[in-house]
This record gives C-alpha cells, structure tokens and sequence, in this order.
C-alpha cells in the first residue's frame, strides 16, 4: 500500500506548486478542497485494516476540509466581491521557485530523518514538510485574507500528514482535535474577514497597517 499511499502524498504536493502559482481565489480554495479530500483518503490507504475512529476521522476530515470549509470561504469572497489576489508580497514566480527549491529540500531532508523501517520508503514526511513550508509562503506571500486562509490550511495538512506516522499507535484523537480547532479557526478568520471588508472596503490585510489605538 506505500506505493498508492505516495502517490496521494505526491499529489498533495502538486497541488501545492499549482496554489503557489494561482492568482484566482476561487481556485486556490479547490485547490486546498481537493488536497483535503485526498489526506482524507490516505488514512484508508496505509497497509491496515483502518478501525472505527480511523472511518470516521478520515470522513470528517473530508467533508469539514473538502466540503464545509470551502464553501465558508466561497461565500466570504462572494461577499467581499473579489476574486483575485493581484499583488501578492511575494509574486507568484518567486512562490514557485522557492515551493519548489523547499519540495527538494523536504524531501532531502526526510532521508537524513531517522524513521521507523516502515516509514523509511514512504514520502509522509516529505510531504508534511513541503505543506507545512508551502502554507508558511502562502500566509506571508499573499495580501488577501481569503489566500492566508487557504495557507493556513494547506499548513495544517501538513501537520496532518505528520500525525499520520502514528496512526498505527494512536486513535487519531490529535487528528480530531486539529480538525476541531481548524474549524473553529476557520470561523474566527471568517468573522476577522467580514470586519476588514466593513472597516476598508478590501480584504488586503496590508491595511491593518494604518490602524491605530
């Protein structure tokens, strides 16, 4: 099952490199819906008969990230009437050649990594780093709330792929505790989105530069 289960991980990591280089908002949210629904899969993939709370983990991880946080984001840019994230702090070209120099480097440093024989030929680690790093650019990179969001996501699959490597040893019970706190992160931001479109007109976050007490 390693085979299936990193071919899954690679395309997470594609789907990485294509956000990175996605200017339409309503893009980088399928992007980030499509990565959920296929961490949510891998649970189901990993070489053992998946228990209960593995089922039902791997259901609610895809229908809260591919499905109910999606379409949370969609009506937070249908309201604010934008689509696009014009002039990211860092540009699109740049967050591609640097998401792809942090894949290699991922996956370089999974290999010094000392891991369980079992993990030895699997790219869970390699691909955790490269989201984790991935949504780092894309909360620091992007201008709009909406495009920080979806990098927060994308960074939380990359912990999520890092509590895979204990799947065999626990419950998931981390994994459903970061779910429930992404869920309500998700609509924190939402409220903080809605009171930055009120306040400005724009959801660029730049603005909150003029705030003062």
């Amino acid at each position: 099952m390693t085979g299936h289960l990193n071919v899954l991980i690679g395309l997470a990591m594609g789907l990485n490199l294509v956000a990175l280089g996605s200017s339409r908002l309503p893009s980088l949210i399928r992007l980030a819906a499509m990565q959920g629904v296929v961490l949510g899969i891998m649970p189901l993939v990993m070489g053992h008969a998946p228990g209960a709370m593995v089922m039902l983990v791997a259901v609610a991880t895809v229908a809260i990230k591919g499905f109910v946080i999606p379409w949370l984001l969609r009506r937070a840019m249908r309201a604010a009437n934008i689509d696009r994230d014009l002039f990211p702090l860092i540009g699109f070209l740049q967050s591609l050649l640097l998401g792809a120099a942090g894949m290699i480097g991922a996956v370089v440093l999974a290999r010094w990594l000392p891991l369980l024989p079992e993990h030895h030929e699997s790219l869970l680690v390699a691909g955790a780093l490269a989201s984790v790093f991935t949504g780092l650019l894309l909360l620091i990179g992007r201008s709009k709330a909406i495009s920080q969001v979806c990098g927060y996501l994308i960074l939380e699959n990359g912990i999520y792929l890092f509590g895979l490597l204990l799947i065999r040893s626990t419950p998931l019970l981390v994994e459903g505790g970061i779910l429930l706190d992404l869920t309500v992160a998700v609509f924190v931001t939402g409220i903080i989105v809605d009171r930055i479109q009120r306040a400005f007109d724009s959801l660029d976050t730049r603005k909150l530069t003029v705030l003062r007490e």
